[in-house]
């Protein structure tokens, strides 16, 4: 019980201006382990759990030397490599504004600009060998436009991935339901030694995210 002797797993109620669907939102956000895990370990978002479980699985972070994260905001996944591997060179880019992350260079523009990649790469002192992508796109309500429109993302990303990637490197990016479509997950297969999808626990079952994991980059 809170101190106002209210439950607090019980459902919000719709107030003033707030309407039915950020009411549930705020209710599972209050409700969710993830984000009080988050909040009481100092993550600055429950997705950083989403990448401690990827990289528990897949070993991602601990051998990479210089890392870009696409879609940095707020920080979570930096967070965690910084964690796993503060030796590693990191950078991101959003089109939010990030708090400053020690020993990360942020900008903040957007990743889909024409000078963007190479603001990236310029960041690092040689290219890459992890690139971490936890972008999506802005919902607009209609089912087919938001799916298009984020895949359109991770294609951006995986060309990014493609042209900047050192020998060996490694790809992981947020994709929806049903996974990488077939032309890409062709691309991927072409140029990295495996390419997995996977849904880590911390992912909520309602949503329809799960993550394409590329490894061993073949130039």
């Amino acid at each position: 019980m809170s101190r106002s002797g209210k439950d607090p797993h019980e459902r919000l109620r719709t107030a003033g201006k707030r309407t039915a669907s950020s009411a549930r939102w705020l209710t599972r956000q209050l409700n969710d382990p993830y984000v009080k895990q988050a909040k009481a370990e100092g993550w600055r978002s429950r997705a950083a759990f989403k990448l401690i479980e990827l990289d528990e699985k897949f070993h991602l972070i601990k051998g990479s030397k210089r890392v870009v994260d696409l879609g940095i905001a707020p920080g979570g996944w930096a967070q965690v490599v910084r964690k796993v591997n503060p030796k590693a060179a990191i950078v991101g880019i959003d089109l939010l504004p990030t708090e400053p992350i020690e020993g990360v260079t942020i900008f903040e523009m957007d990743f889909m600009a024409d000078e963007a990649p190479a603001a990236l790469t310029e960041a690092l002192d040689g290219p890459p060998d992890l690139i971490l992508s936890d972008m999506a796109a802005n919902t607009v309500g209609h089912k087919q436009t938001d799916h298009l429109r984020t895949m359109g993302l991770v294609e951006t990303a995986a060309d990014f991935a493609i042209q900047h990637l050192a020998p060996g490197g490694a790809f992981i990016s947020k994709v929806l339901a049903g996974g990488t479509d077939s032309d890409l997950l062709a691309l991927l297969k072409k140029h990295f030694a495996t390419v997995k999808h996977a849904k880590p626990p911390s992912s909520r079952k309602d949503s329809s995210e799960w993550y394409v994991i590329a490894q061993g980059f073949k130039g």
